[in-house]
């Protein structure tokens, strides 16, 4: 998260992208067995992030989405107040 000007701004993931993987016949057991995505990758998802270009092209290839089918540019939403700039 960063702060623009002193109002938070993020970039956030609109969908749950393990449930919308699990819909498509991708579970987090066959992500990791396969080699798919790495486990540092899957447990962001779980916190509602998304790791990197190379994990987002992985995604948008097998479900088959546009990056922003999948993500959302937020400006000035402060549901962090702890967050420090990153």
């Amino acid at each position: 998260y960063k702060r623009l000007r002193g109002v938070l701004v993020t970039i956030k993931c609109k969908i749950d992208i393990l449930g919308a993987l699990k819909e498509a016949g991708y579970s987090s057991h066959r992500l990791r067995n396969e080699k798919l995505i790495g486990e540092s990758a899957i447990q962001a998802f779980r916190k509602g992030h998304i790791q990197g270009i190379h994990t987002l092209d992985v995604v948008c290839g097998l479900l088959q989405v546009q990056p922003g089918d999948i993500l959302e540019y937020v400006y000035g939403e402060d549901d962090h107040d702890n967050d420090k700039e990153h």
